[in-house]
This record gives C-alpha cells, structure tokens and sequence, in this order.
C-alpha cells in the first residue's frame, strides 16, 4: 500500500490537525487488530503486530481523554485487553468502535463495545438511513466538565448528569472531564461535538499533554495571554472568558463558591449561569439543554413547517401554492415527483397571514434575523433572497449620497461598479498588487489605501470620503487585516464607513484563527478597545510623535485610531456559497455605531428598493436553518473543510509524478514579501512540515485562505478554461468556478468529505499518467508543439493592467482621481454619443500616440470576472494589449462584431460643458 493511503505508516508530523491523526489511528488500530487475530501474536509477524498495537494504543492514549465515546474506561478496557492477549475480543471491541466513530452510530444509540451479539456491518451505518429517520432521533452532544478530579469522582459526576436523563428531552448528551484550564481550551478546540463547558472550583491551570500536536491548539492563546500570571481563585472566571473568545458560540457554566460581590465584577465570557458552592445537577442538566436549545430553534423555518401542515383554502394570486395547479394537471405530474409536496404546501403569498413579512419583519423572520446576528456577531443583521449582487446594492445606495467619494478596490465585484453607478459616487479606484505570472490580482495593499486617503486630505476633500470598500476575502482567497485596516484608516477619517464585502467568507466567523479577521468580529474588538484609557493614552502619544510629519512618515507608521472614532462597519455574506442555504441565499450584517441615528430610515428605503415584494419563503427557511448549523456545528464543519484543502495540498506536493504538471500555488506565490511578515511561504513543506497558521493570520498584512487551492496548470499545456471545461468537467465530472490563463481554484466547503478528496487528486494523476503517455510516444514536432504551448502559458503570460484614470470630462479637478462614474454610464444612453473601434494595430497605435479614448461601457472579462475598464475609463495601451492578448470565450460588455464601445469627442465636450 502506497504511504500516502496508508495511515499506519504515517507519523503525527504529517497531519495537520489531531481530528484527522486520531481518525486514522483508530482505523489503523482497526486494521492490525484483525490481522492479529488472523495471524495470532507468535512469530515475527505477530511480534510485529503487537509492536504496533500498542504504539497506536500510546498515540491514541492522550487524544481520547477530549472524547466521550468510546470514553476512557472503555478505552483503558480495549488496552487491558491487549495486554492480556485477548485478541479476537480485542478485534471485535475495536472494530464497533472504529465503525461507530466512523459512521456517527454512537450519536444515535449506545454501542455495545463488547458484546456477545452478531456484528451486523450495516447496523450503525448513518448513510443507509433515509433523511426523514435520521430527522426523528434526538441530536446528540457532549459538553466538556472542567475539574481536577480522579477517575472515581468523574464518574460520579457523570453518572449524576446522566440519572437526569428523561424521555422528553429534546437532545441526549454525554459528559468528558478534564483536569485544567489547557485541557479545556484544548478539548473545545479539538473535540467538536462539545456544546456546553461547566467550570468547577477544583480546576488547575495547566496540562499534562504532550502531544505536541494538541499543545498547538493553546500555544498561542498562551502568547495572547498572560495566562501564567493567573491566581488560582481566578481560574474559573478566566477559563469562561477564554472559551468565549475561542469558540463564542458555546455556552460556559461556572459552579464556585467565591461571592457573588466578586463574581459579579469578573468577565465571564458568555458564561449562561453561575451556580454557587453545590451545583443542583437537574438544575444544570435543564440550563444546559436550554442552551443548546437557544441555538437549535429556528423560528421561520418552524413556522413555515406548521403552515404546511394546515388546511387551507387558496384564494391568493399563487397557484403553486398547496400543489394544486400540479396536482390537477396532466402534463406537469413530473414536477411534482421530482419536488415532493412539502416545497409546494410551504408556498404561500407573503401577503397572507402566518408567516410574517420579509419587508416589515416583525414575527418569525425577524426573530430569525436576529439569532442570525448573534451568531454572526453584528448589531444587526438582515436576509436577501436574491443573493449578494443586491446586498452589496442595497448597502451602497443605504450609505452613499450623489457626490460622496468611495475608495473603491477595482477589481471587486461587478456589483459594487454598479451600485456605485446608482447612488452617484464619485469614485477612487485603488489597485491592487498584481500576480502578472498567474493572470490575477491580489489585493490592494494598506500603503496605497493610506496614500488615498492622506492625497484626499492634502487637497481637502476629506470630509466628502464615505466609504471605503475591500473584498475580504477575494475569490482567490486573499484575507485583509482586517483590524489593522480599520484602524489606520479611522486614524485619517475617524468616521470612515467600511463595505467589506465577505461574499465567500461567511464561514468564516466559525473557525478560531478566522473570526479575528472578520468584519463584525474587528468592529466588536474596537468598540471595546476605544472604550478603554490604555486607547487614549496610545493615541494622544502618538499625535505628539507625529506632529507635523509628513506623508511618507505617516506611511511608514502604524497609525492608531482616536478613541472617540466611530466604528461602522458592513459585511454582505453569500450565505449560500460556503454555507448551508439555497441559491441566492444572503445576509448583510451591520455593526454600525451610528446607524440607529444616521442609517436606518436610508437603509429600509435602500432595502425597499431591491428586495422582492414576493421573497421566496424556502431561501428565507434555509437561510434560518443555516444558521442553526453553523451555531451548532460550524466550527466541526469548517475544521474538515481546511483539514481536506491541506490533505490537497500535501498530496499534490509530496506525489512525484503531480509535481511534473502541478503545482499548488503557496502563500510565497500569492503575497510579496513585504506583505508577509512572519515570513511564511508555504502551509506545507514536505521538510519542515506544517507551518503555524495561528502566528501567520495574526500578524501578516495580507494571508492566504487554506480552504483555496490554486493549482498551476499551465505545465499540462491546456489553459485554465480548457483545464476546467474539457478535462475536469467533461471528462470527470469535476466542477469548479474560477480560472485564469494558467491556474485553476479548487474551493473546499462544508460539505467537501476526504472521498471526494481522494477522487480529485486520483483524478489528478490520471490526467498526468495520461500527459507522461502521450509525450512519451510523441513525435520530436508533438513534443516541440507541447513545449511551445506549457511556454506560452508559463512564460509568456500578458502582464495585467493598472487602472488608467477617469477622463477629465468626468472629474472635478486633476488632483485627486476621483470620478463621476454615473454621468459616465448614463451618457452611453445616448447612442450617438458613441462609437465602435476594432482591437486593431491601429487603435493601439492611436493609443501610443497619445490619444484619448474613454470607455463607454463596463468592459469584463470572465474569467477573471473583474472590469478592467469601466465607465468614463481613458483606455491605455497597456488595457487594449491585455484585451487582445485574452483568450476567454467572454468578454463582458465588448461586441465583437462592433469593436470597443467609446465615447465620441463631441459627447466628451459635452460632458465637460455640464460639469463646469
């Protein structure tokens, strides 16, 4: 068996996370069992055996104290029993463990782990039972008991939780406990079945563990922290307030017997509940199934659940509703059995009664809307169900008034062009770092976002800036620092409205080392750092530092913010692409000091103005039941999400023949040095191993999303098109969304499982198996043509544009670059106010002249999907050769049976006239 799928041959070293070590090594444990069982434990073979038994026993011995199931005593039962030779119950106690762990069966029901009962394969297997079974049994959790106690008075402990049991309970739990404050912090990160932590006086601070690879989960937490320095009374308080900036969606109960006067004035984290000296343990079991039941309702999609179920008479303007106009027809029954008829009896107008109104929110919907905010972290939050374009609309034309200047990152989505379009921005494309060898861009850096602002403030526009608006992340997984940017940019302008649009980070929120870069987590973190004295004292220091400096100082300098800076931010997530929800399922999340005062009535008015009077009901359900997800079980989710973008990662750069075709692009790759200050190169490196993500995402200007795999494909001679369209999808039913010239972007999600993993990179070295065959029997001309195409693909790739300028018919004064890009869009109306020009030698050499041509129209190419002219644009040689040098099969705004759509002088004159 090769290596790479043997998890018995593997070392802790080549996992990246202790989920999927301990996964493989109860497989692993699995696999020798039986074989000791067959070939018995004389003999050099048998030796052998043993010899790896109990090295996976001892690999296995300090990650199962996080777990419930199997649970130590149990696991301390299967060990006995191979020290006593007991192998065929050995074999058989470990393979219903392994199956259990696998299948998810211990969830559902108690697993006889030794057992006088017929091993039936197929008994514990999740995936054979239909939808609607798995939906009747109760959901299953674990929560996490933090007290330094022997094993005798944790199953005390234990037991008295589990004799509170009743059959009406909505949910069934088991209980792990654990001795210290580590322990906890390393058990919430590790083990993702725990819903709820209770804090008892007994605690200690550190742990014993020494796997390295589970003292990486408090390795920086201990940096952040000056844990070291805790006194021993203050251990329980301190552990809550640690578990909710690590996992916020947990909830803590702390059980002490110091005064409530002492308590009181403590930071308690999300702590649900204080119980003091004795814990009444149907007092704790009951809080603890509220919690989790806090979390687990869904308001709208329950209500819509009950519509369905009740009889009614339709004699609204919908005759889908209750099925009818297909349960009638003849000619649509295939419709009907394709859907099932729940879809169709949860269809109803939004003007009827029941199931409150998206537009004027005041029932289910709303109370939806605001779980939502709670979970996401924002002040406010709202759905849309025609998907983030509008989002993004809505907050723009909310926030922006004719004549404001918005900073804008060019290449961001063709929405927000838009959306600037309609409210009358005038705009400042800022650009972004370019990667000319992968035909994509990068983000813009915070030095050119500063420079902006200082130029606007040097020729004292300040007071007309808005906005400032960024993609975090970008479609090809670059992250701002968040805070970093927030922060300097607010030191300019402490007023600053920031738009960051996180279309494909709505995952975001529910992993640990994510969330400190998400918009509404750094907008609670600054509320509450201005709020303090220390914010003050930084700030007026510093003013006193940088009196009277100039420019370049101030760039070089990291600005701190003044306290009475007020934070307002914005944040449109495409719930529906990296979260559970139907197509064009939205939310905008609002963390907005000023909103309630300023924003609210522009914000409905912005809101009327795009969302549907007729929204549809099941992406506003789904959007409900997302969020019940991810509060439940995001932070499992999004942690297998990563684990099998690194499992990508390695594989393509540790297998021989990948390497001859492929190669997976690194943070090196993707982010300058100068924008990497921890140096970092590559999450993987088949020499040095893993590198620590935590330290890079908490220090760097610009990091790089593991969950975003970009492969460079230009090796194989087919561009990223091709790659895409004939190769993965025709022939292997593989499906992605973003290429360029020579790469092609493989996201991983929530629902990406390590089968489908495998599947690609088999896929992957088939495609190169194929490639080594063909060039092996080419012709020496084949061979030329091969080498030709990889050069042109490797080597010769068109060098991305800079945006040019707006035209000065379009601007108000040639110091700034700010833009009417509105009177621009709507002058191209007009028809003869334009003109068509073929991409010829002579329109470039017209451009080399030094003549002006203005766009006339949004001009995109997909891919990469971004204008590279917009509006108003002055189009400049450098634009028309990369426009001529593409090879996509769209180009967005451009007819090319007409040629490049421009303005006319006479219109331009005109524009002028009007302007002054």
């Amino acid at each position: 068996m090769n290596k790479q799928n043997d998890p018995g041959s593997l070392t802790i070293g080549d996992y990246y996370s202790a989920t999927q070590l301990r996964a493989d090594r109860w497989s692993a444990l699995r696999e020798c069992a039986e074989s000791l069982s067959v070939h018995g434990v004389e003999g050099r073979q048998g030796q052998k055996l043993l010899k790896q038994a109990h090295e996976l026993f001892d690999a296995l011995s300090p990650i199962e104290v996080y777990w419930a199931f199997p649970g130590s005593g149990t696991f301390e039962h299967l060990r006995r029993l191979l020290d006593q030779r007991n192998i065929d119950d050995l074999s058989a106690a470990v393979r219903r463990v392994a199956r259990a762990l696998t299948s998810g069966a211990y969830r559902r029901r108690s697993i006889p782990v030794v057992s006088d009962e017929p091993d039936n394969e197929d008994y514990d297997d999740e995936s054979t039972l239909a939808p609607e079974d798995r939906a009747l049994g109760r959901p299953y959790f674990e929560i996490l008991i933090v007290d330094n106690v022997n094993e005798q008075q944790a199953r005390f402990l234990r037991n008295n939780l589990h004799r509170m049991r009743r059959p009406e309970d909505p949910f069934i739990y088991e209980a792990v406990v654990v001795p210290s404050v580590e322990d906890a912090l390393m058990g919430i990160l590790f083990n993702h079945n725990v819903q709820a932590v209770v804090v008892r006086p007994g605690l200690t601070l550190k742990s014993k563990n020494v796997l390295p690879l589970l003292k990486q989960y408090v390795k920086r937490m201990n940096e952040d922290e000056d844990v070291d320095s805790l006194e021993p009374g203050d251990y329980g308080p301190e552990a809550c307030r640690l578990i909710a900036k690590v996992r916020p969606e947990l909830d803590a109960y702390l059980i002490t017997d110091r005064s409530a006067e002492d308590i009181a004035g403590m930071d308690l984290g999300r702590c649900r509940r204080v119980f003091y000296n004795q814990e009444d343990f149907l007092e704790l079991h009951l809080n603890i199934l509220r919690g989790v039941n806090r979390r687990y309702k869904t308001p709208f999609f329950t209500a819509l659940k009950e519509y369905s179920k009740q009889p009614t008479g339709v004699f609204h303007a919908m005759p889908i509703s209750r099925g009818k106009s297909i349960s009638r027809s003849h000619w649509i029954q295939d419709m009907g059995a394709f859907y099932g008829p729940n879809i169709f009896l949860a269809e109803t107008s939004a003007t009827s009664g029941g199931l409150d109104s998206l537009l004027e929110p005041r029932g289910p919907i709303k109370e939806a809307q605001d779980m939502a905010a709670r979970a996401f972290g924002s002040k406010q939050t709202f759905f849309a169900t025609n998907g983030t374009s509008t989002c993004n609309k809505i907050v723009v034309q909310a926030l922006v008034r004719p004549g404001d200047i918005v900073l804008v990152d060019r290449d961001c989505h063709k929405s927000h062009h838009y959306g600037m379009v309609l409210a009358g921005a005038n705009v400042v494309y800022m650009d972004s770092y370019p990667l000319h060898e992968y035909s994509m861009y990068g983000a813009v850096p915070l030095h050119e976002i500063k420079h902006t602002l200082l130029k606007l403030r040097a020729a004292g526009k300040l007071d007309r800036v808005r906005m400032v608006l960024l993609t975090n992340c970008t479609f090809d997984g670059l992250v701002y620092n968040v805070e970093r940017v927030m922060e300097e940019c607010l030191a300019i302008k402490k007023d600053l409205i920031f738009l960051w649009d996180e279309a494909w980070f709505a995952f975001a929120r529910f992993g640990p080392t994510y969330r400190q870069r998400t918009a509404m987590s750094v907008a609670n973190t600054l509320r509450e750092r201005l709020k303090s004295p220390d914010a003050a004292k930084a700030y007026e220091a510093q003013q006193a530092q940088l009196q009277n400096a100039d420019e370049e100082t101030l760039l070089k300098t990291r600005l701190v913010p003044p306290p009475d800076a007020r934070i307002r931010a914005y944040a449109t997530q495409s719930t529906h692409k990296t979260l559970t929800s139907l197509r064009q399922g939205s939310m905008i999340h609002v963390n907005d000091m000023d909103f309630k005062g300023e924003v609210e009535q522009s914000f409905h008015e912005a809101y009327m103005t795009h969302t549907s009077t007729s929204p549809n009901y099941q992406i506003i359900a789904s959007l409900d039941v997302g969020r019940r997800q991810v509060e439940l079980e995001g932070f499992e989710f999004v942690q297998r999400q990563i684990e099998s973008a690194m499992a990508i990662r390695r594989a393509v750069t540790t297998h021989p023949l990948l390497q001859k075709y492929f190669r997976v692009l690194t943070p090196a790759d993707m982010i300058p040095e100068e924008y990497r200050e921890s140096g970092i190169e590559a999450y993987y490196d088949p020499k040095q191993g893993w590198s620590d993500k935590w330290e890079i995402w908490a220090s760097d200007e610009f990091v790089l999303d593991p969950t975003r795999v970009t492969l460079a494909v230009g090796g194989t001679g087919w561009d990223g098109d091709t790659f895409k369209t004939r190769i993965l999808m025709d022939k292997y039913g593989i499906q992605i969304n973003k290429t360029s010239r020579n790469t092609v972007l493989f996201m991983t999600n929530i629902g990406t499982t390590r089968s489908s993993v495998a599947y690609l990179i088999e896929v992957l070295v088939e495609i190169a198996n194929d490639l080594d065959e063909l060039l092996d029997d080419a012709s020496k001309m084949e061979r030329r043509s091969f080498d030709n195409r990889v050069s042109a693909l490797v080597e010769h790739v068109p060098p991305l544009p800079d945006f040019s300028r707006f035209h000065d018919s379009f601007r108000s004064n040639k110091e700034t670059p700010e833009g009417d890009i509105r009177t621009a869009f709507f002058l191209a109306y007009d028809e003869d106010n334009c003109d068509y020009l073929s991409l010829d030698d002579a329109l470039l050499d017209r451009l080399k002249s030094g003549e002006e041509l203005v766009s006339a129209s949004f001009i995109i190419p997909y891919p990469p999907g971004f204008p590279i002219l917009v509006p108003g644009q002055v189009i400049s040689p450098e634009i028309l050769t990369f426009m001529r040098a593409l090879d996509v099969s769209e180009i967005h705004g451009y007819r090319p049976d007409l040629g490049l759509r421009v303005f006319t002088e006479k219109a331009l004159k005109k524009a002028g006239k009007q302007k002054n």
